[in-house]
């Protein structure tokens, strides 16, 4: 695996090294040692899929907050997709900046994403599959959101036209600092 960093402090883009043959190819995806020597978390205690039927499908931007605020690690297995994150860590020097990525199944590439940062993507096919393997457990109660287009943080969306996405995630209110900063400071108590 190659590993890249990106301009999210922590966040990385991980390539396969595949070994071709006559048959196709093998690809290591995920290694212990080599997560643990880019200093990327090593312990996934968690793993799920997303099915996503249209090409414009929006997921997200999502994160879950301390105690149990998640790693994830990112892989698009069918499909395309337009992967975003946003640095919500309290005093990172990119805090509320957001960085992207084009996940495919075809380069088999993943990105890996710390914990406190929402994350997010549009599908850029129909029939797309999204797999990740997260450091933490789901904990419904932590979770936390803001909105996929808010103002606040700009992302420039390939899609803009016949967008599928949960009522919940369109529904977000405008990004509030203070009151981001609050329900950490809560959750951390």
């Amino acid at each position: 695996m190659r590993f890249h960093p990106t301009p999210i402090a922590g966040a990385v883009i991980i390539e396969l090294e595949p070994r071709r043959d006559d048959r196709g190819f093998f690809a290591r995806t995920w290694a212990l040692e080599e997560f643990a020597a880019h200093g990327l978390p090593h312990g996934l205690v968690q793993a799920s899929l997303s099915r996503n039927d249209r090409r414009g499908t929006v997921r997200g931007m999502h994160l879950q907050l301390p105690p149990s605020a998640e790693g994830k690690l990112v892989r698009c297995t069918r499909g395309a997709i337009y992967d975003v994150v946003i640095d919500l860590r309290p005093g990172s020097p990119t805090y509320r900046r957001h960085t992207s990525v084009e996940l495919t199944a075809d380069a088999g590439n993943a990105l890996f994403i710390p914990p406190l940062l929402a994350h997010g993507f549009q599908t850029l096919a129909d029939d797309t599959d999204v797999f990740y393997q997260m450091t933490d457990v789901h904990a419904p109660a932590l979770a936390h959101g803001v909105r996929w287009n808010d103002a606040a943080f700009g992302i420039d969306w390939p899609i803009r036209e016949g967008i599928t996405i949960a009522e919940r995630d369109r529904d977000y209110p405008d990004f509030d600092h203070d009151a981001y900063m609050a329900r950490l400071e809560a959750c951390r108590r």
